[in-house]
């Protein structure tokens, strides 16, 4: 069965972007972690970016799908990018949007739950929930590994990591890297 892993970017104060949903540029894009994410997860770099990075050829090492709420989606729609990852299947997951704005973008309208069960059950390799806090909410339950890149950046308000109701799950933590930017990654795993 194949794992959903929520990897994504938080501050000290556990924000994932702004109130407004924006662009989160007060993470550091540069720096040892940045070096060490790129070579460990060439699949998460954006479809338009991976040229610059010279990983044009780059084979997906981990991820051959990603998950995408509508706010995080419309991040890159605001900025004429209507599929950021063309290299994975792409799906996004909204209530309010009627129509996919690109073609090799899937739209998911009901429950975000039995749409990822299905994914799990499908061949192919890992699942990556980009974002944002309101899909990584209703998906919790389904989250098998939770990878923060904890930035060393308090931001005050924002979008939570999981934007959602109280209900306490224990994940354990399986591997810490501490990088010379003040980064840290840690990786937990669903928790008994």
């Amino acid at each position: 069965m194949r794992k959903l892993t929520y990897l994504v970017a938080s501050t000290i104060d556990g924000r994932i972007t702004d109130p407004g949903g924006g662009n989160p540029d007060f993470f550091l894009a540069e720096g040892d972690h940045a070096v060490s994410l790129v070579e460990e997860y060439p699949e998460i770099v954006p479809s338009h970016v991976r040229p610059l990075l010279g990983l044009t050829d780059a084979g997906n090492t981990r991820f051959d799908t990603v998950l995408q709420g509508r706010g995080s989606y419309e991040i890159g729609l605001r900025e004429g990018v209507t599929n950021a990852y063309r290299h994975l299947r792409s799906l996004v997951f909204s209530t309010t949007m009627t129509k996919s704005p690109d073609p090799t973008v899937e739209l998911v309208r009901g429950d975000p739950v039995p749409a990822v069960r299905e994914l799990k059950r499908e061949n192919g390799a890992g699942i990556w929930l980009c974002g944002g806090g309101k899909l990584a909410a209703a998906l919790r339950s389904e989250i098998d590994e939770l990878i923060v890149k904890l930035h060393p950046v308090v931001v005050g308000d924002g979008i939570p990591l999981f934007d959602g109701g109280f209900a306490p799950e224990r994940f354990d933590l399986v591997d810490t890297r501490v990088f010379r930017s003040g980064v840290l990654h840690l990786t937990y795993r669903r928790g008994g």
